[in-house]
Order: structure tokens, then sequence, then C-alpha cells
């Protein structure tokens, strides 16, 4: 369309001028790494919270 290249070409070669991931050193998603802790910080305050309850009312 307008004399473009395809998006699977255009993707390409904008990640072969990517360097090189160093291994263990990245999260390839952006958004999935911010739910992904998000949600971890949200299932430790629920712990945390529900433990102090119990504890409030069980002492």
């Amino acid at each position: 369309m307008f004399h473009r290249k395809p998006l699977e070409e255009r993707i390409a070669e904008r990640q072969a001028k990517l360097p090189p991931l160093k291994e263990g050193k990245h999260f390839e998603h952006g958004p999935a790494k911010f739910v992904f802790i998000s949600l971890i910080v949200v299932v430790v305050v629920t712990h945390v919270v529900g433990l102090a309850v119990v504890m409030h009312f069980y002492s």
C-alpha cells in the first residue's frame, strides 16, 4: 500500500537493527512486565492485610 514494504518485513528490519539481548536482563513485553509486577504486589499486599485482620480478631 502506497509503495511501502509489508509490515512483516518492516518489523524484521527493525529487529535486525537491535543489539542482541543479554541473557536474563530483559523482559520482552513491557506491558506484560507491568501487569506481572502489579499482580505480585496486589497478592503480597492482600496477604499482609488478611494476616493482620486475622491476627487482630484471633488474638
